[in-house]
């Protein structure tokens, strides 16, 4: 993931994050590179961070 913009966090900021898959999913800018995170694979949406 890219890391995200200062004054990026108003409104509904999101970032594209690339999968171990190749996929592209828009995550929120608290998820940080290397982090595991949850996709519904029926909508292809981030769901949350897997701990």
């Amino acid at each position: 993931t890219d890391p995200g913009l200062k004054g990026d966090t108003a409104g509904t900021g999101g970032k594209p994050a690339t999968l171990s898959t190749g996929a592209v999913v828009k995550v929120p800018l608290f998820v940080q590179i290397g982090e595991v995170i949850k996709v519904d694979t029926r909508s292809g949406e981030y769901v949350s961070r897997v701990k």
